[in-house]
């Protein structure tokens, strides 16, 4: 299984653990938002990573519309990941038009990364 799949599998899955174990959405953050917001921002830099370097095989775009779906934050924390996503993306536009030896560095450490994330997450507020 490709790292790319097997960390979609995970970021998916503890997704969904996370929103089945959460209380309906409050008006304070829960504790890990800060870890949501690097994981889109994350996201967001693959989305556009990926299809320089390696074409065709995740839409983070998707995943990232699902991790907010199944989390269920309320409208701030809703606007606060998507534009963690916005800025993930913003950061590499402005750096690469093609896929660089350091592009395709900074997308195999973001996928670890996001990987770590995902599994601390979950591993810390959905168990």
């Amino acid at each position: 299984m490709s790292v790319l799949r097997a960390t979609r599998i995970s970021l998916t899955s503890m997704a969904l653990g996370i929103a089945l174990s959460t209380a309906p959405a409050l008006a304070i953050d829960p504790p890990y938002q800060e870890q949501m917001e690097r994981l889109a921002e994350i996201m967001g830099s693959l989305y556009f990573l990926q299809p320089l370097c390696r074409p065709g095989l995740e839409d983070w775009r998707g995943e990232m519309a699902e991790l907010i779906s199944l989390d269920q934050p309320d409208e701030d924390r809703r606007q606060r990941l998507a534009g963690a996503f916005n800025q993930g993306y913003s950061a590499y536009a402005r750096l690469y038009r093609i896929c660089t030896v350091s592009a395709a560095e900074a997308l195999t450490r973001l996928l670890v990364e996001a990987e770590r994330t995902a599994r601390e997450i979950h591993s810390r507020y959905a168990e």
